[in-house]
């Protein structure tokens, strides 16, 4: 991967962006599971990069997950490192994109994980298959800038002016001209498509006009089919669905709206692309579908409870029964004093009234921690995140990094410990890494600590994450090698 500055022309304006290869998103990663994977990243622009390998396990090689100061130094200008991680245990859909300031804005991709040689999908084998990457919010002005300004101020930084599909907004008000993506299909025939949302502050909805689609995958964890007209993702979450093409030929509206059930601005642009079948004209009027409301609670909790996993003998749900670990995490936002911001307050985000601050030197090379928790090695850990409302109550799609977990419960108000913990589902829970706290609401988790290293867990909204929400999970060596975290590799970047 090379990591260099390109012009860039959106929305009817051009400006220079980081970018892998030249391109914006950046290359699909293609490999199988049980492939070991080497990606030497090259920087050649002013500005340091990470990649993170969003959802990549990292059995025992946490040196090559990349949040910048969690596990590793970020690669200066000039320099290089050698990303080397083995898919095991995993296939499906994931993404990499940059894990230092606001980067992944521009530098994001989509990952393909296909099964091993000869293993069959647990699904009927599609015609085809489509990577559809959703974004990643466009800004006219620099991502940096707006940042920077952010930071200074104190205030929210500005909201971005459009989103994309596969990095092409479509028409929209002040560039009707913008071209949309099309994705071209042949009447009868099926798709499977690779749903990536790597937004950087919104949480989307997916809709395609007259057609249905047929989830079977989620964060590279196979779901029991579950048919729906619009699909949900947050930051950070991919899903796979199928998608037949049975309506008369034609051209489709692909819609992708933001999501947001409370106060805070958001980007509420619409990205339009193209369904369009075989034999049809590219300037054919297409039959349009109604996003839903910007605030549809209803259709966001209608399409997180219809996720099971596929708890199949092939692919169990290996739910943690007991529990060694028990935490309550109160995650919100609020203020602090800043006699320099402008109102002379800065917001922040918290995770029980901590916002995290990252050290000088990676957590993973320190050990040190600022607010770690520490878990033993195999130790089963469950997980309440409780939404706060102290500014407002608000979505958070959270990310926890070096592991996949199941997502046992969720429910709106206060978590009940003597009430709730009744209805948790210990037998086929959604397995993910990224999952939405709901507004003014809470959801349970449970993993296993199998993994030893520096393992990040933070809002996938860069704005909150930013702002400190955020904190890291310390998971001890076990007994033999086996169990014990790989040594750091000798191109490790240093800080």
């Amino acid at each position: 991967m090379q990591v260099v500055s390109t012009n860039t022309t959106r929305l009817c304006s051009s400006k220079s962006v980081v970018s892998i290869n030249g391109k914006v998103p950046g290359p699909t990663l293609y490999a199988r599971e049980g492939d070991n994977v080497l990606v030497r990243v090259h920087n050649h622009v002013p500005n340091n990069i990470t990649i993170h390998w969003h959802g990549v396990r990292q059995l025992r090689t946490g040196w090559s997950d990349g949040p910048a100061y969690v596990t590793q130094c970020p690669i200066q200008s000039g320099q290089s490192f050698l990303y080397n991680f083995t898919l095991t245990g995993q296939r499906g859909t994931l993404l990499w994109h940059a894990h230092i300031s606001w980067l992944r804005a521009t530098v994001y991709g989509a990952i393909v994980i296909l099964p091993k040689k000869g293993v069959p999908y647990p699904f009927p084998k599609p015609d085809g298959e489509k990577v559809i990457v959703l974004a990643g919010e466009w800004w006219r002005a620099d991502v940096e800038s707006v940042v920077k300004q952010a930071t200074m101020t104190g205030l929210p930084p500005n909201i971005s002016d459009s989103h994309t599909i596969n990095g092409h907004p479509g028409p929209v008000a002040g560039c009707p001209s913008s071209a949309g993506y099309s994705l071209q299909v042949a009447s009868g025939k099926t798709y499977l498509l690779r749903i990536v949302n790597a937004a950087v502050n919104d949480e989307l909805f997916l809709k395609i006009a007259g057609h249905k689609l047929t989830v079977v995958e989620t964060d590279a964890a196979y779901t029991k089919p579950f048919t729906t007209d619009t699909i949900f993702l947050g930051p950070g979450q991919t899903t796979n669905a199928l998608l037949t093409a049975d309506q008369t030929a034609g051209k489709y509206t692909i819609a992708v709206s933001p999501f947001m059930d409370t106060v805070v601005p958001v980007d509420n642009v619409t990205a339009v692309g193209f369904l369009r079948y075989k034999g049809i004209q590219p300037f054919s009027p297409p039959h349009l579908t109604a996003t839903p409301p910007i605030n549809a609670t209803a259709v966001t909790a209608a399409f997180a409870s219809g996720l099971r996993s596929l708890n199949s003998p092939n692919y169990p749900a290996a739910v943690p029964q007991t529990v060694d670990h028990s935490l309550l995490f109160a995650i919100g936002v609020g203020v602090n004093p800043c006699p320099t911001c402008v109102n002379g307050t800065k917001t922040v985000a918290d995770i029980n009234n901590v916002s995290f601050v990252l050290p000088t030197v990676a957590l993973l090379q320190a050990h040190n921690g600022t607010k770690v928790y520490r878990l033993g090695f195999n130790e089963t850990v469950e997980v309440v995140l409780q939404g706060t409302s102290l500014i407002a109550p608000e979505s958070h799609p959270i990310h926890l990094h070096g592991f996949n977990f199941f997502v046992v419960g969720k429910g709106l108000g206060n978590f009940d410990k003597g009430k709730d913990p009744s209805s948790f589902n210990l037998v086929d829970p959604v397995e993910r890494n990224t999952m939405s706290v709901p507004t003014a609401g809470w959801t349970a988790i449970r993993f296993r600590a199998d993994n030893p290293g520096v393992w990040f867990l933070h809002c996938h909204l860069e704005v909150h994450t930013t702002w400190g929400l955020k904190m890291a999970f310390v998971v001890e060596n076990g007994k033999g090698p086996n169990e014990s975290i790989l040594p750091p590799p000798p191109d490790l970047p240093q800080c």
